[in-house]
């Protein structure tokens, strides 16, 4: 089920139509914003026909937060394939940043020398991870968080509280993806509503508090960056447009605009790089 970014549906659908498809596309946009959905509902919509066990569909993923060039091989061979009844091979690769660099220089062999016809869709939230080479031939599509009415929507419709329903949707931040997962789990919803309220107590807690507090989180710490990081950009399109909430009111513009990213450097240290975690989110609580 596709929820917004009907403007990109569009230009599918249209691109399509005239037979005009771009060979590469390339969705860019925050995790769990709906790319991957739209991805699979649209070449569904091209075929005709349901994806699962279609011959003419792949789906290629990360094996252990990693695509590696025996994957892309293997992809090679299956679209050297004669097409069996779509108008095109359709190609997913989810979390396309995550090809290592020789896979990626593979790949791009097939960007460049393409068989058959085929359609390439990847789908990443770090575009900047890509080789440049592999950018350029690519039509970038790209998605954007959706209204905050429009999350409040999905937990309306789904049996939720117009009270709980909003304050649901300001954790989601946009992002229907993390919509559903708070609604398929009660735990998620805990875990959501502590890590944000984990963050505002940190301004209030001195240096010895925060230090006790990351050895609380070190092991878990990336997925609670992510939340963080989600939540205070919300805020920060929230207060250029002059309605953030009470807390935040006394934090400055440029205040907020670093912590958001010291926080952004953390995750994407902690996230790539095989350093010392809690070093690095001790670093953090200094800054904050």
């Amino acid at each position: 089920m596709i929820i917004g970014h009907q403007k990109q549906w569009r230009f599918l659908v249209e691109s399509a139509k005239i037979n005009k498809l771009p060979h590469a596309l390339l969705f860019s946009g925050p995790e769990k914003i709906g790319k991957k959905t739209l991805a699979l509902e649209f070449l569904s919509y091209v075929f005709k026909s349901p994806l699962k066990n279609h011959p003419d569909f792949i789906f290629l993923s990360p094996i252990n937060e990693e695509i590696k060039i025996s994957q892309i091989k293997e992809l090679i061979s299956k679209i050297s394939l004669k097409r069996s009844f779509a108008p095109f091979k359709g190609v997913i690769i989810d979390r396309a940043h995550l090809m290592n660099f020789q896979a990626q220089n593979c790949f791009l062999k097939t960007l460049e020398e393409p068989l058959g016809k085929t359609v390439f869709i990847l789908i990443t939230e770090n575009e900047a991870r890509l080789l440049p080479t592999i950018l350029s031939r690519c039509q970038i599509i790209k998605f954007f968080p959706l209204p905050q009415k429009e999350i409040e929507k999905i937990f309306k419709e789904r049996g939720f509280q117009k009270e709980t329903a909003e304050k649901l949707a300001e954790f989601c931040s946009g992002r229907p993806g993390v919509a559903f997962d708070l609604i398929s789990s009660p735990q998620k919803i805990k875990f959501y509503k502590k890590t944000i309220f984990d963050l505002i107590s940190l301004f209030e807690k001195n240096l010895d508090q925060r230090f006790q507090y990351v050895k609380e989180i070190t092991e878990n710490c990336n997925e609670i960056l992510k939340i963080w990081l989600f939540y205070l950009r919300d805020i920060l399109k929230k207060k250029l447009e002059g309605r953030e909430p009470e807390k935040f009111k006394n934090l400055s513009l440029k205040r907020l605009k670093n912590i958001i990213e010291f926080i952004q450097e953390t995750f994407f240290l902690t996230s790539n790089f095989n350093i010392n975690k809690k070093l690095a989110l001790e670093n953090l609580m200094l800054k904050l």
